[in-house]
């Protein structure tokens, strides 16, 4: 059974306070579809809500660490302190349909000697509101849903697999670039999924719900708990060029050693 350090407490309760809300509040989605307007100012303002009540649990918990928040941006904390990386609600459109289907995510990044820029990601929960999950990671000490360890996928073959991505939408992405990989990717594996929260679709790899991962065009709040989740859970999560960094926001493909070494090939050669 794991044992749950001080900073993986203090981002569950914030991420589950949240989550609290956002169920409420997803109950009431539902009755206001009759509304032109109403439905997405109503989430919107649920979106703000919950990063409102992640702010403050965390500024009480580690006073002097930064943020980097969805709705409010960047607030710079002290020098050499670390940050915080947050999505309050990642699948907003999914939340606004009344789709069961979106989570908090909170992830905790350390500065680099010097402070000028930023490195590893120390720490990462991923919480789903509806069905009460708790993904979460630390550097280090693996990765983990509640107090079971998490391993991704061993599946060696692109025909056995199961791969998310993210499809572009609204002018987002690269639907021309989309169109090239799922072309190439598409026809090789068992199946394509499309479920709308780039966290979960990370957190679901870890879990080997999925065996692979594949989005271009997200943010940081994004994938920063994600990226530490899979490789915590032991995969490996890069640019569609192959190069490793902390968070990846622009370009994403994840999955098991072996799957991501095919994947990579198949996604470089629909690139050339």
């Amino acid at each position: 059974m794991a044992v749950l350090s001080g900073i993986i407490r203090v981002m569950e309760k914030a991420a589950r306070k949240a989550g609290g809300r956002l169920r409420r509040d997803f109950g009431e989605v539902e009755h206001l579809q009759v509304s032109r307007k109403g439905p997405a100012d109503f989430v919107s303002k649920a979106d703000m809500r919950a990063e409102r009540i992640i702010y403050d649990e965390l500024l009480q918990a580690r006073p002097g660490w930064g943020f980097v928040l969805e709705e409010a941006g960047v607030i710079e904390g002290e020098p050499g302190m670390p940050r915080w990386v947050i999505d309050p609600l990642d699948g907003t459109s999914n939340f606004l349909h009344g789709i069961p289907h979106f989570a908090v995510s909170i992830a905790a990044q350390e500065p680099k000697p010097g402070g000028s820029c930023w490195g590893d990601v120390i720490a990462g929960v991923v919480y789903q509101p509806i069905t009460d999950e708790t993904f979460w990671a630390e550097k280090n000490r693996g990765a983990w849903l509640q107090d079971g360890r998490l391993r991704v996928s061993a599946r060696g073959r692109l025909s056995d697999s199961l791969i998310a991505t993210g499809i572009p939408f609204q002018g987002a992405g690269d639907p021309e670039q989309w169109m090239k990989i799922y072309s190439a990717i598409g026809p090789q594996v068992a199946g394509i999924r499309r479920f709308g929260a780039a966290s979960l679709d990370m957190a679901w790899v870890a879990a080997g719900r999925f065996d692979g991962f594949w989005e271009s065009g997200l943010s940081d709040w994004d994938t920063a708990a994600g990226c530490l989740l899979i490789r915590e859970a032991g995969g490996f999560v890069s640019d569609f060029r192959g190069r490793s960094e902390p968070i990846h926001s622009g370009q994403v493909l994840a999955a098991n050693d072996v799957l991501h070494s095919r994947l990579h090939k198949a996604l470089v050669t629909a690139l050339k």
